[in-house]
């Protein structure tokens, strides 16, 4: 027999009043705060072409690489989730290790931007960004690490134009998109892809923030906030958390297009591993990957599971490919304290192996 609930009424009461007095206390500080920001790191325009910008991020110190690289960022949310804050920035940490670090940020698309598609993406803006580091530095090719869905970007372009990027690195990148562990795919491989898009057009990026949110309902939207009461008296986690709050509440909508593409070849068709992905006029083959891969993942990562990641090593030609485990998170690869230390100098490392 199940034993009943002993509840205290007086310590029941206590507790309440506890959290109605943080509550209370909280708002007041709430008020007079001010909006946090990200992006602080200095950075120079070098390249911009309608909604998108390339970025060359500035170091205290010039770099010491000899080949610079080239951030590619998943076009849900920003890049900026690599440069929140100065103590928390993989970007700032990458430049004090001595990379010579460009980014880029895709902007937020509007009408106009509707039917533009993988091929636009790929072959047209990507491909100019590396040429224009590539002409910009003297060289005829140069580094790229690729985040979430940008890995799997980086993944394609670096098999359709292998002799443009010499060294690859893929972070919490999705390759095999139907594990059977992987949440999001269940939900997407369910999607009528086409009526979606054809009756939404962009895709809003409040519906996308909601579908992440709704894969974890009770610690993303309720353990989170209930939380939150007991840091508003501490100002810096305060501060923290509202900068988080608002670099993923700061979305741009998806390009309807590419994102009908997207959820029919890699998650409904999962081509990236069973082949017949074609971007524009180029097939892409994993095994014509055969430059040198360091493939980083996040071993509690509920978006992109380890597996649906390792499955990288399995489909590339690479003699140079290795893999490196984070405990943590999607997002904690990045801003965790222990990210901090162990991520950009393990990139660091493998990188000047092979300068």
């Amino acid at each position: 027999m199940d034993t009943p609930l002993q509840l205290d009424p007086t310590r029941l009461m206590q507790e309440i009043s506890t959290f109605q007095r943080k509550l209370s206390a909280g708002l007041g500080q709430l008020r007079h705060m001010r909006e946090p920001s990200y992006a602080n790191t200095p950075r120079e325009l070098v390249y911009a072409e309608d909604k998108l910008k390339l970025y060359h991020m500035l170091g205290d110190r010039a770099p010491t690489a000899k080949t610079p690289t080239l951030i590619v960022y998943a076009l849900v949310n920003t890049v900026w989730m690599t440069d929140l804050q100065s103590d928390r920035s993989l970007v700032r940490n990458l430049l004090a290790q001595g990379e010579d670090v460009y980014l880029i940020d895709w902007g937020y698309p509007g009408g106009a931007d509707r039917w533009l598609t993988l091929d636009d993406y790929l072959n047209g803006y990507l491909d100019r960004c590396v040429e224009a580091v590539r002409q910009r530095c003297g060289l005829e090719a140069i580094n790229l690490i690729g985040i979430c869905q940008g890995g799997a970007f980086s993944l394609c372009y670096s098999a359709m134009h292998p002799d443009k990027v010499k060294n690859l690195i893929t972070m919490v990148t999705p390759v095999d998109f139907q594990t059977p562990d992987n949440m999001l795919s269940h939900w997407c491989r369910n999607l009528d892809v086409d009526r979606f898009v054809d009756a939404m057009g962009n895709i809003p990026a409040e519906l996308m923030n909601w579908v992440y949110l709704t894969l974890k309902p009770v610690r993303l939207n309720q353990q989170k906030y209930v939380g939150l009461v007991d840091i508003l008296d501490k100002p810096v986690e305060l501060e923290n958390f509202l900068r988080m709050e608002r670099w993923i509440f700061d979305s741009p909508d998806q390009a309807g297009e590419t994102f009908r593409q997207f959820i029919k070849d890699f998650y409904q068709g999962n081509k990236l591993v069973k082949g017949g992905l074609v971007i524009g006029d180029n097939e892409v083959d994993l095994r014509r990957l055969t430059l040198p891969i360091l493939n980083i993942y996040a071993e509690q990562d509920h978006l992109v599971p380890p597996d649906a990641s390792r499955a990288l090593g399995r489909r590339v030609n690479s003699t140079d490919y290795t893999e490196l485990a984070f405990k943590g998170g999607h997002i904690g690869i990045y801003v965790s304290g222990r990210a901090q230390r162990e991520v950009p100098p393990a990139i660091h490392q493998w990188l000047h192996a092979r300068d």
